[in-house]
């Protein structure tokens, strides 16, 4: 390799690549607020969306249906932008995700309820839905790709880490609108408008994010290829090869993707519920104690990511899933004692962003022809099984078998993301695997 490669590869973060993390932190905060914002205000929507004299458990159990709806149809949404990502650029598709999310939330904030339009408010709200779930899944992993091309490749681990933190953001976000509409609005004033407020912003917000994100690059590694693009840009569907010249990497990234998904859907959006209605803890504190999770998350995403630039993935994998494993577990196990919420539930979310690190594999095992394609299919298509139906699974579980069948899940998830780590260093971090325009 050239000397010049060399330093290029070692370089430290210029302004350049701080405006591009910057951007693309912020647009995807912006658009996964949008996405998960649903899950906070989903016990005021399963009053609205549904008749009056349906169980509450079976609207709860519709609702959450009709949010695993948006991750069932990620796969389609991120295998059409991932092709046309890898096949005429990132920056395109990495704007016009965001548009396909602004709008659908922002429709959400103005629909009529079950009262107004009857069957017609649901079926609404699942196809805005649909539309939410086709824009996150090119988002995520388009987002992934985009910073892991623009930055040196021995900075890789600190942009997905700071880039997830981002998406975290975007939980938090949700979490403090939700945290300061549940105390300046009355019960009332929430089912008749307080409830829109949080989704019109979002789609607002959502519109400006695009607006910015007008000043991104296309990425490098992709301009160069694309120069070459009879020789090495891909003659057939990009997921083809993915999944034919690529497929052990592919299940990889789909386990340590169920483990994310574990972390992300139980412990930061699913638990705020689990604790009013399981363990009898008020809104207020429910969602101060999310609060604090968040920040850990997201404070610990950007250190995971760092820790993958420093060390081996496999043992970083292994340290980081099972601090989550036994965390996780002893916040479960101390919510009988009340006063220890605060300080259980930032341990356990600052334990979960090792998941901030996941994304370190996925873009370094695909080449760059296939890259956006095989992150999107892997992360997507295990999300949307794991996503879509793990807010059903935990919810029926937690009501009649055993409230604490959240913390048996994503614990036993987070042992097996240890064991893959595992399974890395027993196999030199399988760097067989690793794409070499990225090692």
């Amino acid at each position: 390799m050239p000397d010049s490669a060399i330093v290029t590869n070692m370089r430290t973060l210029n302004n350049q690549d701080y405006k591009t993390l910057a951007l693309s932190a912020l647009g995807g905060a912006l658009e996964f607020y949008d996405f998960i914002i649903f899950v906070f205000f989903s016990i005021t929507i399963s009053h609205l969306f549904f008749p009056d004299d349906m169980p509450t458990w079976l609207s709860q159990v519709q609702t959450f249906g009709i949010f695993a709806a948006g991750y069932l149809i990620r796969p389609f949404g991120g295998i059409v932008m991932a092709h046309f990502g890898d096949m005429f650029g990132r920056k395109r598709m990495f704007t016009l995700s965001i548009l396909l999310m602004a709008l659908p939330t922002l429709f959400i904030g103005c629909l009529p309820t079950y009262a107004n339009i009857g069957i017609f408010a649901p079926l609404l709200l699942l196809m805005m839905r649909l539309c939410q779930g086709l824009a996150v899944g090119g988002e995520v992993p388009g987002a992934w790709t985009f910073v892991a091309e623009h930055v040196p490749k021995n900075k890789i681990g600190l942009a997905c880490g700071i880039l997830t933190s981002g998406l975290s953001l975007g939980i938090l976000l949700g979490s403090l609108v939700s945290t300061i509409m549940s105390k300046s609005v009355s019960i009332e004033q929430m089912n008749v408008w307080g409830w829109r407020i949080p989704f019109i912003i979002g789609g607002i917000f959502g519109l400006i994010a695009m607006y910015l994100r007008r000043w991104l690059k296309e990425t490098p590694i992709f301009l160069e290829i694309q120069k070459r693009k009879n020789e090495e840009l891909s003659k057939k569907l990009p997921v083809i090869t993915v999944l034919t010249q690529y497929l052990p990497q592919t299940i990889l990234s789909m386990l340590l993707t169920w483990v994310l998904s574990a972390g992300i859907m139980v412990i930061m959006l699913m638990t705020p519920i689990l604790l009013q209605k399981q363990f009898g803890f008020s809104a207020i504190d429910a969602l101060q104690g999310n609060i604090l999770a968040i920040i850990g998350l997201i404070i610990s995403c950007t250190f995971y990511g760092m820790m993958m630039d420093k060390f081996a993935m496999g043992k970083v994998l292994v340290i980081g899933c099972s601090i989550a494993a036994i965390m996780i577990a002893i916040f479960y196990l101390s919510l009988e004692n009340a006063n220890l919420l605060f300080i259980t539930y930032f341990l356990a979310g600052f334990s979960v962003g090792i998941v901030g690190s996941f994304a370190y594999f996925m873009v370094k095992v695909f080449p760059t022809q296939v890259r956006y394609s095989g992150v999107s299919f892997s992360f997507n298509m295990a999300y949307a099984i794991a996503g879509g139906l793990t807010p059903l699974l935990i919810s029926f579980f937690s009501d009649f078998v055993s409230k604490m069948a959240p913390a048996i899940y994503v614990v036993g998830l987070f042992v097996l993301g240890a064991l893959i780590g595992l399974f890395l260093l027993v196999n030199n971090n399988s760097q067989k695997y690793v794409a070499k325009d990225i090692a």
